[in-house]
């Protein structure tokens, strides 16, 4: 299938997407092969091997129990918080896990093989699963890369893979996998970005449906963040970081107690940006429900952006709750049109090119949607996501402890702000500019690639191994 917007803005659990949302989703395609294949009720063993950065950083993000999650056949975008909270106690307190929901066996975390120090070729996000009969005979076994996003891919698959992606662009009404080639579509049908990302949804899906589940992700991110803003304490993982979304939330409210409650003072808005990325990154942290955008390390910009675009952006105080969704689908459109290009052409893998992948490029994103529902043409959407990756080229990896915590919380913010100014710029110019938005990816890619791999979510470098975790 041709990368749309569902795929780049999905529903999972916290904190990564490629080493929680990935891996889960993994081991659950392995465990219902391997329910298909009917040899499930013949299985005696079970052996988990990660390599790489999902070794090296994965007790910090949730691998190893997202994975145990998966095996017993739950996936990231069904299962619930209590659910996972619910499972993951009782496979450690019998020390057993229910593989693909009905074989009993006795695994845990513990069992696991970590293999930091060998990458598979294909990415540095690689496991494998292999189950064995009473004989020690191997029934099935399959290695699976999680490229991030949450998106995985089979290993021996990879061409068929591709094959199958050219097929699928080809079907779609208006193929893009550019932006030079996207602004021409513009350009030639008289469209805007999002309206091009639109034309291309509908071929799988009505009108009706892709409206009513770009609104349904946003109904998530909001809950994601009220959540997040009743909880308050430290997160979990032993850093002690303070939860801080509930006392700003409760500092900006206190400004609008002589006006009504869903008031927005114009001069507060760069503090209400903060708040939103940092409570969406604060519940992505405690493993919480968020929306994968297009990266869960990177799920706060998105979010924080439009909710700028929702109450801070002209004429938005007199818009009714259809100029309101309307400006919601607008804006995820937009930005999912941008995502294609950073998939198609480089990687929104941390572990790949660094944190220029995820936060760059949701921050890029981010500044295209904004800049579309603002009034922008194509070439002022395509400038405004040049100059927020342009500006966030180089960004390393290597949060503390392996957690995504410090400094991806803040990380989120700082980029949702660089977003607003960019789509700013953008759209106090013409559109003409001297750097593409082409050129900046292939440079973000290359930037990746020359990156150290002590910068690539390894934890063997920067922040991770300068700070003191206690």
């Amino acid at each position: 299938m041709a990368v749309g917007v569902f795929d780049l803005f999905s529903i999972g659990i916290g904190p990564s997407s490629s080493h929680t949302v990935g891996p889960m989703r993994a081991a659950a395609v392995f465990a219902e092969e391997l329910r298909a294949s009917g040899d499930l009720e013949r299985v005696a063993g079970l052996r988990v091997d990660l390599y790489g950065s999902l070794a090296a950083t994965g007790h910090g993000h949730g691998t190893m129990t997202a994975i145990l999650l998966g095996l017993e056949g739950f996936h990231p975008e069904k299962i619930l918080p209590a659910e996972v909270e619910e499972r993951l106690a009782a496979i450690a307190e019998s020390g057993k896990l229910q593989l693909a929901g009905s074989v009993q066996l006795p695994y845990g975390v513990k069992d696991m093989v970590l293999r930091p120090l060998t990458v598979l070729p294909r990415h540095t996000n690689g496991m494998t699963f292999t189950v064995s009969d009473g004989a020690g005979e191997v029934l099935h076994a399959a290695t699976f890369f999680s490229v991030g996003g949450g998106f995985i891919v089979r290993e021996g698959g990879e061409d068929a893979a591709q094959q199958e992606l050219e097929e699928s662009r080809k079907e779609l009404p208006l193929p893009f996998r550019t932006a030079a080639e996207l602004l021409g579509r513009c350009q030639s049908k008289g469209l805007s970005i999002g309206e091009i990302m639109f034309v291309n949804e509908r071929a799988s899906r009505s009108e009706e449906e892709i409206r009513a589940g770009l609104l349904h992700i946003y109904a998530v991110m909001e809950e994601c963040v009220a959540v997040s803003l009743k909880r308050e304490g430290l997160l979990p993982g032993g850093l002690k970081v303070r939860r801080r979304a509930p006392d700003w939330h409760e500092r900006l409210l206190k400004e609008t107690r002589d006006h009504d409650p869903e008031y927005r003072d114009p001069k507060y808005w760069q503090e209400w940006v903060n708040l939103i990325a940092l409570a969406v990154n604060e519940e992505n942290a405690s493993g919480g429900r968020v929306v994968t955008a297009p990266t869960n390390g990177a799920a706060g910009i998105i979010p924080a952006v439009l909710y700028y675009a929702l109450h801070f952006a002209p004429g938005m105080d007199r818009a009714t709750q259809a100029d309101r969704d309307d400006v919601v689908v607008k804006f995820l459109l937009a930005a999912a049109a941008v995502g294609v290009l950073y998939k198609e052409q480089a990687s929104i893998s941390g572990a790949e090119v660094g944190c220029q992948g995820e936060v760059g490029s949701a921050s890029s994103m981010a500044a295209a949607g904004l800049a579309e529902v603002m009034g922008g043409t194509p070439a002022q959407v395509e400038n405004a996501a040049e100059i927020a990756m342009e500006h966030n080229l180089g960004l390393t990896c290597d949060p503390i402890g392996g957690l995504v915590q410090i400094p991806c919380i803040e990380r989120n913010a700082i980029a949702a702000a660089k977003a607003i100014n960019a789509a700013k710029m953008a759209l106090w110019g013409d559109g003409t500019h001297r750097v593409s938005l082409d050129e900046v990816i292939v440079t973000m890619r290359e930037t990746g690639k020359d990156m150290s791999s002590k910068y690539k979510e390894t934890a063997m470098g920067g922040l991770a191994v300068n700070v003191v975790e206690c």
